[in-house]
């Protein structure tokens, strides 16, 4: 499991002070950077091999703008070229959001998924944890 601790920004809030909920998602996609990272190491551009295929988003609770959030984050599932990624938004010891993203590995050039490789399945593998 990764963890990502971060102060929500005041430009994240709504009218009523609340995060807002279009907030949550981006906290999610700079959560998955660890996992990002297996695939490319250089998180250069021109290297990416990974898109994302779906996310969903549970809000829970509301969570406010003055208190750290702590976004968990873990691989849930692996098949052959795609991967379900969970994670949860944390805030004053109370799980606010969950969510779950589905990525592919993916052929730029053939413009079609691509097996994970071994190697990186092999790493992928040590940080599953099956819901």
């Amino acid at each position: 499991m990764f963890e990502l601790k971060m102060k929500p920004r005041f430009s994240e809030t709504d009218a009523l002070g609340h995060i807002n909920n279009t907030s949550v998602p981006m906290w999610f996609e700079q959560g998955r950077e660890p996992l990002f990272e297996f695939f490319v190491p250089t998180m250069k551009p021109e290297d990416w091999n990974l898109i994302i295929a779906r996310i969903e988003v549970d809000f829970l609770a509301q969570l406010e703008f003055r208190h750290e959030v702590t976004i968990k984050t873990w691989l849930s599932k692996m098949g052959n070229s795609s991967m379900q990624i969970t994670q949860e938004a944390w805030q004053e010891g109370k799980c606010c959001a969950r969510g779950k993203a589905a990525m592919i590995h993916f052929d730029y050039e053939t413009n079609t998924a691509a097996a994970i490789p071994d190697d990186i399945r092999q790493v992928l593998e040590s940080h599953l944890v099956e819901d």
